[in-house]
């Protein structure tokens, strides 16, 4: 928990987090700029409409994913100021509403702890989008050459079908498709590789983040047991509050929950309805692959290195 006992306490890391070390800060994260400034609005109308072709399409998604990410930023600052208020609210109360308030307050400041942890891992997949963007930019001036070279050629057989130029051109062209070749391929392995890593950041981070959140929601519900909510008359008073350690315990025990809580030992599982096709529609599917994997290892030339 961020806090332990009351909004004071910094946290310790989770055993998630000594596993796997949490990644550095969001990009996005500024005090300067948020939802409704001109950064967002600009990056909103301008996504896409500059930079290579072939990366226009990823770089519009990878600055909306921008602005999303600030969405979520804002909305953690204000839940931590809405846990502040609530222990504040609650100090003027009861006995066992103070405690409560105050409780419930370190429960929903861990939540959005927990939605910043969230934002800084959702960052990692948003950078390998933008990784890929890259590659296509890169790869875009190659394809310009290519189409430039060939319009030469078109042009100068039309005005000059003798001309000698046209014998260097085509031998220039030969030359440029392979090296499109070359770039095409690499940017199809590139893309595979980096769109695999970025959704596999992007769904870890979602089931711990959601996982984590249920926990919270958990122990917030027991906190919530201990108050005394019967009715009472005029006049009568309530018995007197005596759940202070109970209170204490179960933040001691939601510290330890998300301190043992690892990807490894998620509680989501996901069963995919596929795997009970018919056995004969499957070993079908594996013989075609096994005769396309034959086909290239005797022919070693028909696929394009990837190179880095």
């Amino acid at each position: 928990m961020h806090k332990t006992y009351s909004l004071r306490e910094s946290r310790k890391p989770t055993a998630q987090e000594m596993q796997t070390p949490a990644p550095p800060s969001a990009s996005t994260k500024s005090k300067f700029f948020g939802k409704g400034g001109i950064a967002f609005t600009l990056r909103k109308s301008a996504a896409g409409s500059m930079g290579p072709e072939l990366s226009r399409k990823l770089s519009k998604l990878v600055k909306t994913e921008k602005n999303v990410m600030r969405s979520m930023e804002i909305a953690s600052i204000e839940k931590k100021d809405s846990a502040k208020m609530l222990s504040l609210w609650g100090l003027e109360n009861d006995d066992d509403v103070s405690d409560l308030t105050d409780k419930l307050g370190v429960v929903i400041f861990e939540m959005a702890e927990l939605d910043d942890q969230f934002v800084d891992k959702y960052d990692q997949y948003r950078l390998t989008l933008k990784s890929i963007r890259d590659i296509e930019g890169s790869v875009q001036p190659v394809r310009d050459r290519r189409d430039k070279i060939t319009d030469k050629i078109a042009f100068l057989k039309y005005k000059d079908p003798y001309s000698n130029k046209i014998e260097t051109l085509e031998q220039e062209l030969v030359r440029c498709e392979a090296e499109t070749l070359v770039a095409e391929a690499q940017l199809s392995n590139i893309t595979r590789s980096k769109m695999k890593a970025a959704f596999n950041y992007q769904f870890d981070s979602i089931i711990e983040h959601s996982e984590k959140i249920a926990l919270l929601a958990g122990y917030g519900k027991a906190l919530l047991e201990l108050l005394d909510d019967s009715p009472v008359t005029p006049g009568e008073t309530r018995p007197a509050y005596d759940g202070y350690e109970a209170s204490k315990q179960i933040i001691v025990d939601a510290e330890g929950a998300l301190n043992e809580w690892t990807l490894d030992n998620a509680q989501v599982r996901p069963t995919l309805s596929f795997k009970e096709n018919d056995d004969d529609d499957n070993e079908y599917e594996v013989e075609e692959v096994e005769e396309e994997i034959e086909v290239v290892v005797e022919d070693p030339d028909h696929t394009v290195e990837d190179v880095e």
